[in-house]
């Protein structure tokens, strides 16, 4: 057993020898003297040790000298050199047996089965730190990944946010519009029938009323009824103008302005071209509201003198534009104007872009301000034979 150990102690140290030995011939390059190889050879040969083990101690060396710095544009001279350092260190055993020249083939195939295990290790070195490299783009476009995500996810969250703020506007709105409604049916509609109702009943009651004045009592129920009669008609017109429907795009336009000029004291004109009219219901019904809501917005907001609509085809499109000469607003501000309109520029956005349009709005304080609506080509209703 204490032989055995003394024998191993021995064969270790010799593998140190030859690891730094064969280290310091690789780095003196081609030119390098193969004495220290023979004196090893010689030294491992007095302690009796075999070719064998002189080969496990190459190996040995080679894994730990050679595989850390291995690329394949060294590796053919690297390892040729350390085959024949090998080959000098063990000629002095190969020449104490018998038939050296099998023991040199031999010899040869070792050192051959030495370099093709060397390169197999190399080669799957060289794999792994693909699979390394692999590995880290991967962690690299994950977390790329999540980042997006994580941004998508807030900007998901603010979108939601946003429209939940417009719903409770649109809600407000719609509340508001039916208020309004109750309100003039409440107070005007109703009031004005309560009176025609009163003065049927006090002609009815009269009876020697004379002609004459029953002539004026019927003419100024007749003058309530007609009012009443004006009212309904626009909130008819409001909810849906019947000249829309009936005549067409350019008289429903020209008597919204003529009810707008007479309300609001804005001179307004209008400019389009008469096919308009060949183009599909839907097309005119989203340009008429557009317009509707944009003048609307101009009669609250804008303190202009004057508006101007015009419809044009361009270029095989069909381009809508209201310009007004008012106060104008800051589009990217906070202004007053802004959250006024945010919900009726939703609108019209909305109605634009649901017929493949673009919708834009060009204001500046103290400024005009324009709302353009450009659409593609529409499809012609087909003529009547």
């Amino acid at each position: 057993m204490k032989s055995a150990t003394h024998m191993n102690d021995k064969r270790t140290e010799l593998s140190l020898l030859y690891q730094l030995a064969l280290q310091n011939h690789l780095k003196q390059g081609v030119g390098a003297v193969l004495e220290p190889a023979r004196e090893l050879g010689r030294h491992a040969m007095s302690i009796g040790l075999e070719t064998l083990d002189m080969a496990r101690i190459h190996e040995i060396a080679l894994v730990s000298l050679v595989l850390p710095t291995y690329s394949a544009t060294t590796n053919n001279s690297l390892m040729g050199r350390a085959g024949l350092f090998f080959a000098e260190a063990i000629t002095p055993i190969e020449q104490t047996h018998r038939g050296a020249r099998e023991a040199n083939t031999h010899l040869n195939q070792i050192v051959k089965t030495l370099s093709q295990r060397t390169l197999e290790l190399a080669a799957s070195v060289e794999e792994l730190k693909q699979e390394i490299l692999q590995r880290k783009a991967v962690e690299e476009s994950l977390r790329a990944s999540e980042l997006t995500t994580s941004m998508l996810l807030e900007k998901s969250q603010q979108m939601q946010e946003e429209l939940r703020h417009l719903s409770r506007q649109l809600l407000s709105v719609q509340e508001e519009e039916r208020r309004k409604i109750s309100r003039e049916l409440h107070d005007v509609i109703a009031q004005t029938l309560t009176s025609i109702n009163v003065r049927l009943a006090g002609l009815t009651a009269e009876s020697t009323t004379t002609t004459a004045q029953l002539h004026k009592q019927i003419a100024s129920t007749q003058r309530l009824v007609e009012k009443s009669v004006d009212i309904v008609h626009r909130f008819a017109r409001e909810l849906r103008p019947t000249l829309l429907d009936d005549l067409g795009l350019i008289p429903a336009l020209e008597a919204f302005l003529k009810g707008f000029m007479d309300d609001t004291g804005i001179r307004a004109s209008l400019r389009v071209f008469a096919a308009i009219e060949e183009t599909s219901g839907t097309l005119r019904t989203m340009l008429y509201r557009v317009a509707q809501e944009a003048l609307t917005n101009v009669a609250r907001h804008a303190k202009a003198s004057q508006v101007e609509v015009s419809i044009e085809a361009l270029g095989g499109h069909i381009r809508m534009q209201i310009t007004d000469d008012g106060q104008g607003f800051a589009i990217n501000g906070n202004s007053s104007a802004k959250k006024h309109n945010r919900l009726g520029l939703l609108g019209m956005r909305e109605r634009v872009e649901m017929l493949g349009g673009t919708f834009a709005v060009a204001s500046v304080p103290g400024q005009a301000t324009t709302v353009r609506v450009d659409v593609p080509p529409p499809k012609t209703r087909p003529k009547k034979v």
